[in-house]
């Protein structure tokens, strides 16, 4: 059976600054749920011991860890662009600007959006201290559900295992579940790879290899003991939030450095992936600085991760393509209708980070969700891939998977005349109504997002959110934000005031 210890801390009274090196990120900006199920975490009060008498072989890592030196001021060091690389998130990471990173990069075109993997770049580093470790555990690729997991089943993985998840049942999200149910449902919702969340629950709690559950499994297993997250369930539902949050916070140059447990301060190594540092701030929440430290290099989760899907770094393949764009793409409701633009880039799904969405409404006297009879409409042509309570997935390179190529996200629309999986909609075509259902809203609206190969394509930066011409930028706070067209801007605002209304002349 596996052991679990639960440690309970005091409350910190001051900042210890731990001068050490074990990798870290900063917890993003929390925005509002946009469903039922899923939240951001709150303080941990528990500790959640990794399980480590699982009888399986560790491959041994050979390989030694680099050091960083302290950088003088503005040198420049060497760099390979990653998969989904962009000049802020650079800029960011390595404490310098983009003017500089241009400087010394001259071949960089000005318009760049994403820059291409592999690509050798020199970038002017501006030292600061408590750097983690530069061991990547995962690729960025394995991390979200894109294309390395159009091979994965994860009912048949669980079959030829003997763990207990493999004959788990529980309770998800409006029905009885099997536990290669529940993780296909978390790894659908928030597209964080099923591999990825499997590896994180044998690490944890022995799902894949230990026949017996740990007897807190209905409780705070994965470490979180807010009363909102109670239950195997909402556990991984918490588990794959919160690495959402930090993997798109790395994408966006967004993070900041955060405490431990123990109160000792980590920033994550420039060099490193979004992946590594998901991981790396998920396991600094429920984990002691030792058992931390162990977690996050090769000999932890990697090893684990290696034992039961083998090394990805032999299967890495950018799925993020360098100066990837946007297809043209229509306002999401009909030509000649007057909508007004309500929420600024957002939460894609669940709560923080991707900032990835917009919210659309018709114009009403009355609030609150009200049966509303405007038509949703299709950005661009494509395939219905899903549909169901609040949510159609449309599919424009009309492959028939959600896990390739660019998708739209649609959450909020009604069941009544929503259409249905397998339509082929042409842009402009009738997808559904606006309402409140599929999650909390305050009033009946459309919320859309972009994902490309998986991963959520955030609102704002140099990738926006492109509807018309009309340009999304951030607010000071998640749902505030601007769509620009041309020298005309309109401002979000639940109000559904005159200056949020996007009119039919201004589609034009």
């Amino acid at each position: 059976m596996v052991q679990i210890k639960r440690v309970f801390l005091t409350p910190r009274a001051t900042f210890i600054i731990w001068v050490s090196c074990l990798g870290v990120i900063a917890s993003l900006l929390s925005g509002c749920q946009v469903q039922d199920d899923a939240s951001a975490a709150g303080e941990l009060g528990a500790q959640v011991m990794p399980n480590t008498s699982v009888p399986i072989e560790i491959v041994e890592q050979t390989t030694p860890v680099p050091t960083r030196p302290a950088y003088s001021p503005g040198e420049l060091v060497d760099y390979l662009v990653q998969t989904g690389d962009t000049l802020p998130a650079l800029a960011s990471r390595f404490n310098t600007s983009i003017p500089e990173l241009r400087e010394a990069n001259p071949i960089i075109p000005e318009n760049v959006t994403t820059l291409p993997p592999g690509m050798p770049m020199k970038i002017p580093i501006y030292y600061v201290p408590l750097w983690g470790t530069p061991y990547q555990i995962l690729p960025d690729s394995h991390f979200i559900n894109g294309p390395h997991q159009l091979d994965f089943d994860t009912s048949a993985f669980l079959n030829g295992k003997p763990g207990w998840l493999g004959h788990y049942v529980g309770y998800a999200s409006g029905e009885n579940r099997t536990g290669a149910e529940i993780v296909d449902l978390v790894a659908q919702n928030f597209s964080v790879s099923p591999r990825l969340l499997l590896a994180l629950l044998e690490y944890q709690v022995g799902g894949v290899t230990q026949s017996v559950p740990p007897g807190d499994l209905e409780e705070y297993v994965l470490g979180n003991d807010e009363r909102k997250h109670r239950g195997f369930y909402l556990q991984l539902v918490w588990a794959a939030n919160t690495l959402n949050n930090h993997y798109y916070a790395w994408r966006s140059g967004e993070l900041e450095p955060i405490l431990h447990l123990d109160g000792t301060l980590e920033r994550p190594d420039p060099w490193q992936n979004a992946a590594t540092v998901a991981l790396q701030k998920y396991f600094s929440l429920v984990y002691s600085v030792e058992e931390y430290s162990r977690a996050v290099n090769a000999d932890g989760y990697a090893a684990i991760y290696r034992s039961l899907f083998g090394d990805p770094w032999e299967n890495d393949q950018a799925h993020i393509p360098g100066s990837l764009t946007q297809p043209e793409m229509a306002l999401p409701f009909e030509p000649g209708e007057t909508w007004a633009f309500t929420g600024g880039p957002h939460t894609g799904w669940g709560s923080g980070a991707p900032f990835a969405a917009l919210d659309f409404a018709p114009p009403s006297y009355m609030g609150g969700c009200i049966p509303n009879g405007e038509w949703v409409t299709a950005v661009a042509s494509g395939l219905v891939v899903r549909s169901e309570t609040g949510i159609v997935v449309l599919d424009l390179d009309g492959d028939g998977d959600e896990r390739t190529g660019w998708v739209i996200f649609y959450l909020h629309v009604a069941s009544d005349d929503r259409t249905q999986v397998g339509t082929m909609l042409e842009a402009g075509g009738k997808v559904g109504h606006p309402s409140c259902e599929g999650g909390t809203s305050t009033g009946s609206h459309v919320h859309i997002a972009r994902k490309y190969n998986g991963e959520w394509i955030l609102a704002d930066g140099p990738l926006a959110f492109n509807l018309e011409g009309w340009i999304a930028h951030n607010g000071d706070q998640p749902y505030l934000g601007t769509m620009t067209r041309f020298s005309h801007t309109v401002t979000a605002c639940i109000c559904s005031d005159g200056d949020s209304f996007i009119t039919p002349d201004e589609r034009e």
